[in-house]
């Protein structure tokens, strides 16, 4: 059995944040029922290119594993279907803008009265109260809210976003966790409860160590070139004689071996380079030295020695190349399906590990499991149906 099939999900979602949070839950085996609005042609990923009939790889990077249920919420005649499917799940999830919540009636308090124990959690990009709550945000306006773009790039370059939707997917994750968190404590207490999470929050949290030392002591980061770390030296990409390898040294037993490796033990003898504090106070003559010494090899052959000397580094691989890394195919990271539509998708596998997930199967065609649910879980008679896609509750 897996460690979700007792869990079932109404994800009422679109784009990034929310459904990759919820793919997680599918991953593990949860019933992950996608509410749909039919009006707008589904979720507005289903749009994003390349993709055929409103099918797109961006939308199947987000929804595997999922069933999907074309249904409209505004529509007088969708209520009744909504509650029935309330009364038969663990939880609504939602990421919608923070006002949308109290609008279509999916808090706690709305929904109590169906079921008791219904999990309501909400990710939206500020939250449900605040002076931003009705908001709307995406993965890079949150970037720059919260910080991070004043962190990332060169001292010399504008601030600069992160190349992928970190504060989306790591704000996913939180859903997911939250949710769980939020179901097992319904089941326990026999009562449920509204969970509401924001992307902002998420940014700001993962700030960390940054927004400590900040705000303690009112250190202000510096953005430096070669993305090097902010007090670890070295801890940064150094050019290759063809390209370019990062190197970390996050421990002192690590820096002398990266000395004995590059065959420098004057670097390790020099008393300005002892310990973590002073080779980051003298940085500005250490890295030089060690940026002379990276451009003699090419990034493959100080790879292989900083391996061999037991020193965590990589060379810099763009997309394809990561994906046909040995260890990428050894752990059988990379994972292909049929799709009805688009034929054979490739792409990443689950990082929560085979023993407790399901195999993937390709994200759901728009309403693709309307009939299925109607009758399953919400034990409609076929005239019933007849009734409701009549009314255009479906679309």
């Amino acid at each position: 059995m897996l460690p979700l099939e007792d869990l079932r999900v109404l994800a009422i979602e679109q784009f990034g944040a929310g459904p990759w949070g919820t793919m997680h839950l599918a991953d593990l085996g949860a019933d992950v029922i996608k509410i749909e609005d039919p009006s707008v042609g589904g979720d507005v990923s289903r749009h994003v290119p390349p993709g055929e009939d409103s099918s797109s790889l961006y939308f199947e990077s987000f929804n595997r594993n999922k069933r999907s249920f074309a249904l409209d919420l505004r529509h007088a005649q969708s209520r009744p279907v909504f509650e029935d499917l309330v009364a038969h799940s663990d939880a609504v999830f939602s990421n919608l803008r923070g006002d949308q919540p109290e609008k279509l009636r999916i808090r706690f308090d709305d929904l109590a009265p169906v079921n008791e124990r219904i999990v309501c959690v909400s990710l939206s990009g500020f939250g449900t109260t605040g002076p931003r709550a009705a908001d709307g945000a995406y993965d890079p306006t949150i970037q720059a809210l919260a910080g991070w773009m004043s962190l990332t790039g060169g001292p010399d370059q504008p601030p600069t976003k992160s190349g992928l939707s970190l504060v989306d997917f790591s704000a996913g994750y939180v859903a997911a966790i939250a949710l769980l968190g939020a179901v097992w404590k319904a089941r326990r207490d026999g009562t449920g409860c509204d969970v509401d999470l924001s992307l902002h929050e998420t940014a700001l949290s993962l700030l960390t160590y940054m927004a400590t030392w900040n705000a303690t002591l009112g250190w202000k980061p510096m953005r430096l070139p070669d993305s090097a770390h902010q007090r670890l030296v070295p801890f940064q990409a150094f050019a290759a004689a063809d390209g370019w390898i990062v190197v970390a040294c996050a421990k002192e037993t690590l820096w002398k071996r990266l000395c004995e490796a590059i065959e420098r033990p004057d670097l390790a003898a020099d008393a300005r380079y002892a310990g973590f504090d002073g080779r980051d106070r003298n940085r500005d003559t250490l890295v030089p030295e060690l940026q002379g010494v990276f451009g003699t090899r090419t990034a493959a052959e100080w790879e292989a020695l900083l391996r061999a000397n037991g020193i965590p580094c990589s060379p810099v691989k763009d997309v394809g190349q990561a994906l046909a890394d040995e260890q990428a195919e050894a752990r059988g990271a990379v994972v292909e399906y049929e799709h009805p539509l688009l034929g054979q998708v490739r792409g990443v596998a689950s990082a929560l590990g085979a023993s407790l997930t399901v195999p993937p199967a390709s994200a759901p065609l728009l309403g693709e499991h309307n009939a299925e649910i109607l009758t399953g879980i919400c034990g409609y008679s076929p005239d019933r149906v007849a009734e409701l896609v009549e009314s255009g509750a479906f679309g």
